[in-house]
């Protein structure tokens, strides 16, 4: 699970809740909680706040609970808990919190303290002999892992994020034997899951207790949270919210539901109401529903950073993460697992809290401004003042988006990043690392405002942008990258699962690792396939080793020395074509095929006007596989290789085509006009769970239409056809126009035939980096002639 208090960045990369306990069960509807006397004005606002951003972020569901003292004053869900059954969020939909978790594992811990019974500061090796790695002469203690200052791994080698084998958590921290420190103890603050579940490890040795039982009587049933738990039962699995994971490719997948092997660290199942009711043991001094849970100078120590010089206001605590907001102490913590995004934060000297989940994988900067606002709203309440201005962006319009597209450079020539316009929107890409997100307008302000990030801001200058800190970045447009290393090669690729993939891939000369879908880091290279995170962010200092076979290429990746991901099999990443095993023979699809009739279409279309390609413009290229048996069915399906378009889109092709000439490429094609008996023999023979990159004969082909394209480029100079990041027809996630992986050069090249093809009125397919529509092939009707019958 991931967590990432933002205002710690680098050191740490995650993001804090906090929430509320009702001292009087909420009348009315058992769903929710209208807002008390004096907040209904600030509720609604928010309210609106949250729909914008609901609807802008295409977030699923979201809940929230705002707690004042020990009151929770409102409590809402927004969306839906479970889509398909139309079923609504509301503030008992049930939720995973991911790294929220740790606090209730340490909050066990420090019960145990307060007794005698454990010491923070005393070595901990014999109470979990042979699961810690060698201490390098500083022993670890319990306040170094709950204050993420042991030097532990990020993740155990069993048990890991990534795992999803359900290992045990004696199994997932005997593991961590095998592992060395990555820094030693107390030198540097360094977020450690595997740290945690030591932690709770710790605690079932201490007492002899199964760790999900012990939290449940201790900690969670004292707290009245009766819709909590670590092992949850059939009954919080039926009102768990269905979450969506997705990438910065444009897919989008049911999250998986595996649990973790370091419970401790990130398991918790509850709801907001159940997390007000922990907010509410906060500001009652450590008294929940059913008694004292600590002491008020347990807290206090958990709210203290650690480790660090005396006065120090911010940084980690025990569990928490101290901070502040608009001069209030603030204390909180995030949580980030599979589907699902959690902020929780309190104001301890103000007895205020908020938490805010939703069902999106990483939206946690959206749930954190959510809670911010929340909390901002609720000191204006309190104070009696006017109500703060909840700040929505709103889309950049299509032309500017597309005249501010290029490469932006620092004055010292280094470039910052990339804009590319998609449908209208701009992306921010930067070229070092980080997350791919939109950026949005807040009057004249340019603000990156996405799922995973927010807060950056530019305003246009005469040169390119102006940055916040009054740094100008010039625009600039970028030449054809070079190939990247030959010792490179072999390692580029995937690696890993499919609910959880490794990209390494190379931008600028750097090899770079784009982890947990979303964040992507330089490598700094150390030795022969020997690789090194920077010293920030998710997996900060921790080394990335790979192994090769005999012939040079990666078959693993091997994460701080011990969390395996293993290359993935990707049909046709050696240049060879790819291929589906077919359902049936193109020889028995055919007959079927030419005897049917495509669908009856209502209403009226352009005249057909087929033009073959080579007519208008002989230097445009073939390679009709389709006229050959070299394709993904390997099975010929038109007697002549030849290519048609309606003639404004061949016309268009033939424009792009002249253009690409000065950047010394053609254009290579593959298809246009396809009878649609083809397109039902595609379908017919292609395996259901493949069929996403063939179309449904029901509904046909838009190279049916005539007006769609499947191309490449080739080089004016040579003759031979532009290496992509994929092979044409390739059934994969390569495939798609924004697959993050390849080289640069790759990428770049796939990006200039985009460019070409846009500008003269085509469309990428969201599917097939090679496949573009033309802007009118809506006004064409479904073609089923032959290509000796075409202008008959």
């Amino acid at each position: 699970m991931r967590a990432v208090p933002v205002r710690l960045r680098p050191a740490l990369l995650a993001v804090v809740l906090a929430a509320c306990t009702p001292s009087a069960p909420p009348s009315g509807d058992p769903e929710r909680i209208d807002p008390a006397a004096g907040w209904e004005e600030g509720v609604e606002r928010l309210r609106a706040f949250i729909r914008t951003e609901m609807e802008a972020k295409g977030l699923p569901a979201v809940s929230v609970v705002l707690v004042d003292d020990q009151t929770p004053v409102w409590a809402e869900g927004f969306g839906w808990e479970r889509p398909a059954d139309s079923v609504p969020a509301s503030a008992t939909t049930v939720y995973r919190v991911g790294s929220v978790s740790k606090l209730f594992t340490d909050l066990a811990v420090m019960q145990r303290v307060e007794q005698g019974a454990l010491d923070l500061d005393a070595p901990l090796a014999d109470l979990v002999a042979g699961a810690l790695p060698p201490d390098e002469g500083t022993p670890i203690t319990l306040r170094q892992l709950m204050s993420h200052r042991s030097g532990l791994v990020r993740e155990p080698p069993v048990g890991h994020y990534f795992d999803d084998t359900g290992p045990t958590l004696l199994a997932t921290v005997q593991s961590l034997g095998k592992t060395r420190l990555v820094y030693p103890p107390l030198t540097r603050t360094k977020y450690s899951n595997a740290g945690i579940a030591v932690v709770g490890y710790a605690l079932e040795q201490h007492t002899g207790e199964d760790f999900a039982g012990l939290l449940q009587r201790d900690v969670l049933a004292p707290l009245g949270m009766e819709s909590s738990a670590f092992e949850p039962g059939p009954a919080l699995q039926q009102r768990l919210a269905r979450a969506s994971m997705w990438t910065l490719d444009g897919r989008e997948t049911p999250a998986p539901g595996f649990q973790l092997g370091m419970a401790p660290a990130g398991s918790m199942y509850t709801t907001v109401l159940d997390l007000g009711r922990f907010l509410g043991m906060l500001f009652a001094g450590g008294v929940g529903q059913g008694g004292r849970i600590v002491e008020q100078a347990t807290l206090d120590t958990m709210w203290t950073p650690q480790f660090q010089p005396a006065g120090t206001a911010d940084g980690a605590g025990l569990g928490f993460f101290i901070d502040a907001l608009d001069g209030h102490r603030v204390v909180r913590h995030g949580g980030a697992i599979y589907g699902f995004a959690t902020e929780l934060a309190a104001l301890p000297d103000e007895r205020l809290g908020v938490v805010a989940v939703t069902s999106l994988d990483i939206a946690n900067p959206v749930v954190e401004r959510i809670a911010d606002a929340a909390l901002r709203t609720a000191l204006a309440i309190r104070a009696g003042g006017p109500l703060p201005e909840l700040v929505s962006t709103s889309p950049l319009a299509p032309e500017r988006a597309e005249r501010l597209e290029g490469r932006y450079v620092r004055p010292d020539g280094t470039a910052s990043f990339d804009l590319h316009e998609r449908a209208g929107r701009l992306f921010l890409d930067p070229v070092a690392g980080g997350s791919v997100a939109e950026l949005r307008a807040l009057g004249d302000t340019l603000v990156v405002d996405d799922r995973t990030a927010w807060g950056a801001r530019f305003v246009e200058a005469a040169e390119g942008l102006v940055s916040a800190d009054g740094t100008v970045l010039r625009r600039t447009q970028r030449p054809l990258p070079p190939p990247p290393p030959a010792r490179w090669e072999g390692l580029i690729g995937e690696y890993g699962w499919d609910h959880n993939t490794l990209y390494v891939l190379e931008q600028d000369g750097q090899l770079q690792a784009l982890i947990e879908w979303f964040f992507r880091y330089p490598l700094i290279e150390e030795g022969p396939d020997r690789f090194r995170f920077p010293d920030r962010g998710l997996y900060d200092h921790e080394t990335l080793v790979f192994e090769r076979d005999a012939d040079g290429r990666a078959t693993r990746a091997v994460l701080a020395g011990s969390v395996v991901f293993e290359r993935r099999a990707l049909s046709g990443e050696d240049g060879s074509t790819f291929r589906i095993e077919p359902t049936r023979t193109a020889e028995e699809l055919r007959p079927e095929a030419l005897a049917a009739s495509p669908p009856v279409e209502e209403g009226r279309f352009r005249p057909t006007e087929l033009v073959e390609l080579v007519t208008l413009d002989p230097s445009i290229r073939l390679d009709v596989r389709y006229a050959t048996t070299n394709n993904f069915m390997g099975a010929r399906f038109y007697d002549e290789p030849r290519a048609f378009l309606q003639r404004p889109a061949a016309e268009a092709l033939v424009r792009a085509h002249r253009a690409l000439a000065r950047d010394g490429y053609g254009l290579l094609v593959h298809d246009g006009y396809r009878p649609w008996y083809v397109t039902k023999m595609f379908w017919d023979a292609t395996p259901p769970e493949q069929r996403l990159f063939v179309a449904d004969p029901a509904s046909g082909s838009r190279h049916n239409r005539g007006a769609a394209v499947d191309l490449t480029l080739y080089d004016l100079r040579t003759g031979e056809p532009i290496r992509m990041v994929s092979g044409y027809d390739e059934f994969s996630d390569r495939a798609f126009p924004d697959y993050p992986g390849g080289s640069d050069r790759e990428r770049w090249l796939r990006e200039r035939l985009r460019e070409a093809m846009e500008d003269e009125g085509f469309h990428v397919y969201e599917w097939e980096w090679w496949h573009f529509d033309h802007g009118e092939w809506r006004e064409y009707a479904l073609g089923n002639q032959t290509f000796d019958r075409i202008g008959r």
